[in-house]
């Protein structure tokens, strides 16, 4: 199946429901997207998409209809979800940095203001609304931290059980304890993240939950309306559409889902090929096999067994999504970009200082734009948007070491007079 920005929209086959299907990303293989659980093709075992036969300009998204993810829901594949208030993430100007960096224009979309601080609640409020049309009754995901405090929240919103799988001391200490709070049930894995997908996969194989991690094809859904604001919201406050897109990459889930809707919006007429965001991918350098490929110029990814980062949010060495990801960052001409834990932290103060307060997963993206910046990669002409996928707050203790220490004083105010001069 071609995932080409110039391929054509497919013939709608017998087995869609009210215009949407599944589809193999890699063979001819079509099916019904609600009649039974399905993660990969049957025929091949690639991944899976939601196709459509209509895919609506950005002018028939209805103001009226709502606001967040489900003001798309005519690009979605079902009509409503179980929601609370998702998407409608602010975009930030960022004076300081844009300065510095030297670009012609730079926003900052932070996904950190969705309800649990993550962009994950994007793909749940679509996912387990599916779950509860496929009639499951146990939700579960393996995660660095946020896939498990979202997918807890919404799992506990639609009162249904939630088993999550979590690398042993590998989270930060806020994404757990939201996954604890909501109720879910936490399995602390002797190993890392990608250890943890194994299993959780091998049991919905065997029917024992319903899987929701990217893997699944209706998360992405959800987080493809990610791009649909940044599109919006960059033309409403410049005029202009961005030239590129840089965001952190762990298991490529946005990078695929991004390029989802931009494809859309070609096949809709909305966006000609040469108007696509140049998409471009940021890992850290102890967890970068997206990197590797595309410098390498392979087709598939080598996974790394050992990872190692600060930032634990992209603390991953399989990253699931790449076979959707690698197509996106060379159909629209971008690239990967690994940096130093040390770039992401001086990454995350600078966000800071222009007042967005991010996980240091979130500030890679701002990082890797600084380095292919001096690189000269990216032109002093270009007009960007840079990602930050989670809340400052999901690791407060990354973000107290970022930060400055306290100052101890005495309990008078002489003595903090004399301090402060």
């Amino acid at each position: 199946m071609d995932l080409s920005l110039s391929n054509p929209t497919a013939p709608t086959p017998d087995c869609a429901d009210d215009g949407a299907w599944l589809a193999c990303i890699d063979c001819e293989w079509t099916g019904a997207p609600f009649d039974e659980i399905r993660y990969r093709c049957p025929d091949c075992e690639s991944l899976l998409e939601v196709r459509y036969d209509d895919h609506p300009t950005l002018a028939e998204f209805d103001a009226d209809s709502g606001h967040g993810v489900w003001r798309y829901a005519d690009a979605l594949p079902v009509d409503s979800g179980v929601s609370i208030e998702e998407g409608a993430t602010p975009l930030y100007e960022v004076p300081t940095i844009e300065e510095e960096v030297g670009v012609a224009e730079l926003r900052v979309k932070h996904e950190g203001m969705n309800p649990t601080g993550s962009f994950k609640d994007r793909g749940m409020t679509v996912g387990v609304r599916v779950a509860e049309r496929l009639g499951v009754d146990r939700l579960a995901c393996a995660s660095t931290g946020n896939t498990s405090a979202a997918l807890a929240c919404y799992g506990a919103r639609a009162g249904t059980q939630v088993l999550v799988l979590l690398p042993a001391g590998k989270v930060a200490a806020g994404k757990v304890a939201q996954a604890s709070l909501h109720g879910a049930r936490i399995l602390e894995v002797d190993g890392n993240f990608d250890d943890c997908l194994d299993v959780v996969a091998d049991l919905a194989d065997r029917g024992e939950a319903y899987l929701l991690n990217s893997l699944n094809p209706f998360r992405l859904e959800g987080q493809k309306t990610i791009g649909l604001e940044m599109l919006e919201g960059f033309r409403d406050q410049t005029g202009d559409l961005p030239d590129r897109i840089v965001l952190p990459v762990g298991n490529a889930g946005n990078t695929a889902a991004l390029y989802k809707a931009f494809r859309e919006l070609v096949a809709a007429g909305e966006l000609a090929v040469d108007e696509v965001p140049t998409l471009t991918g940021v890992q850290a350098e102890g967890a970068a096999p997206m990197v590797e490929a595309v410098e390498e110029d392979r087709e598939t990814v080598r996974r790394w067994a050992d990872v190692e980062t600060r930032a634990t949010a992209i603390r991953i060495g399989n990253p699931v999504n790449a076979p959707k990801a690698l197509p996106a960052i060379r159909e629209t001409g971008g690239t990967a970009v690994a940096v130093s834990d040390d770039e992401i932290t001086d990454a995350q103060r600078a966000l800071a200082r222009d007042g967005v307060g991010v996980e240091p997963a979130s500030a890679a993206s701002v990082a890797g734009l600084r380095k292919l910046r001096d690189a000269g990669v990216v032109g002093s002409d270009e007009r960007v948007v840079c990602l930050t996928t989670g809340h400052l707050l999901k690791d407060p203790d990354a973000a107290a070491a970022a930060g400055a220490d306290p100052e101890p004083v005495p309990a008078d105010t002489a003595g903090v007079l004399d301090h402060l001069s």
